[in-house]
């Protein structure tokens, strides 16, 4: 493989207008979370993610949880007495703000609003029973979709106006849901999946989300019958934007940070207006704290999406995710699969597929996905594939920072292609 200097990504430049204004907006940081703890709990969820619950876990229980970067991936047995005790504290202690003390109501519309700000319902705790009553004993008329991590039905929450959710029927370890459920009570953001309520009862592990009707990003990406359009330019890089968004508000906004760790199109789910979210956080693990380079942790995730440095030694920065962005993205603008073992052999692995392509900005036009039949623009895609190959560098260090991404991405995402007029 030729010298990563000599591959077409550095030569990309972040335009100087419009985007020198978008600059200062997306780059810009919110206000950062401050850890209110004293230096010895910098492993634990700062104070602050959880100042809006009437009360938050203690640093124990967020240990038995498995969200420190310092517990061992070994204690994860469903059976032990903390993970009881913690699935007792979720349910008897109310930490989740009633829904009716915040003034709301399951009632009202959930839905994302037209300028995709994000509406938040504090979560609570379901029945088993309640659940199985909803999607009518789990038949199989509810379920929409299944996966490793579980089986997802739709269901109508019981109300004047019905609420439409999705309720997840776990299949992953006990540590997974528990770290799934914490992590979506305390991340709250447009690009980031709403938790309505979860239910631990007995051996019965179950999560209850808002409901994406469009699906997730695969089955637009993948899986198009014929009788639909395939997602246009514009769309695809709108979907990406806010994907990156949701990442840099894990990477950037939350403090320690968050490292997703399964970032791929069937995570990412679709509102109305293909508005994206981040889904399934089970394998979410906190970043960095302290003078710590890395996270040593077990090889989770799907294989096509995991960084190399990741799959090889275990070692878990946020330039991980990054790499998994990237992937996504060249899945984008292709239209191929990470891995697709139906294809010849040389093409069932993206990026090695990808790869040589990307050295020759004449053999661009080959990496764009056929079913776009040529209407995207010429410099939209020589950008965005050097987005893509900045962000899948095989040295992390060399990768570039989330915020940057979304800077670059959003940029694409600003820039509208009208998908009538096409290029050859």
């Amino acid at each position: 493989m030729k010298p990563t200097s000599q591959w077409p990504l550095l030569s990309l430049r972040r335009p100087r207008s419009p985007s020198s204004m978008l600059s200062s907006s997306f780059s810009s940081r919110a206000p950062s979370f401050s850890t209110s703890e004293a230096e010895e709990l910098l492993d634990t969820v700062p104070q602050d993610w959880t100042e809006n619950q009437e009360q938050a876990p203690t640093f124990e229980e967020f240990m038995v949880a498995g969200l420190t970067p310092t517990l061992e991936d070994g204690i994860d047995d469903c059976n032990t007495n903390h993970s009881q005790f913690f699935l007792g504290f979720l349910k008897n202690k109310e930490i989740y703000k009633s829904i009716s003390r915040n003034g709301m109501d399951l009632k009202k519309d959930t839905s994302v609003p037209k300028d995709g700000s994000s509406v938040h319902i504090a979560p609570q705790t379901f029945t088993f029973r309640e659940l199985a009553a909803a999607v009518e004993n789990f038949r199989q008329e509810c379920l929409i979709g299944e996966g490793g991590f579980g089986r997802v039905y739709k269901e109508r929450l019981e109300s004047t106006e019905q609420v439409i959710v999705a309720v997840k029927q776990c299949l992953q370890e006990n540590r997974e849901f528990l770290v799934e459920v914490l992590m979506l009570s305390l991340l709250h953001h447009p690009n980031i999946i709403n938790l309505i309520g979860h239910c631990a009862d007995g051996d019965q592990r179950l999560i209850v989300y808002e409901f994406m009707p469009l699906g997730s990003l695969e089955d637009h990406l993948h899986y198009v019958p014929p009788d639909k359009e395939p997602l246009d330019w514009n769309t695809r890089m709108k979907i990406a934007a806010g994907a990156a968004k949701g990442l840099e508000h894990l990477h950037d906004k939350a403090n320690p940070p968050v490292i997703y760790r399964d970032f791929k199109p069937s995570n990412i789910l679709l509102d109305e207006g293909f508005h994206p979210k981040l889904a399934n956080f089970g394998l979410a693990k906190l970043g960095l704290v302290g003078d710590k380079t890395h996270i040593s942790t077990r090889v989770m995730g799907t294989y096509g999406y995991c960084a190399p440095e990741y799959a090889m030694t275990g070692k878990l920065t946020l330039k991980s995710d990054i790499y998994s962005f990237g992937v996504v993205f060249l899945e984008l603008i292709t239209g191929r699969k990470a891995i697709d073992t139906t294809r010849a052999a040389g093409e069932t692995n993206l990026i090695a597929w990808a790869r040589p392509l990307l050295e020759d900005r004449g053999t661009f036009p080959q990496m764009a996905d056929p079913l776009l039949q040529g209407r995207y623009p010429v410099r939209g895609l020589s950008q965005a594939l050097a987005v893509a190959a900045m962000c899948l560098q095989e040295q992390a260090a060399t990768r570039p920072c989330i915020r940057d991404v979304v800077t670059a991405v959003s940029y694409l995402a600003s820039e509208s292609y009208d998908p009538n007029i096409s290029q050859s």
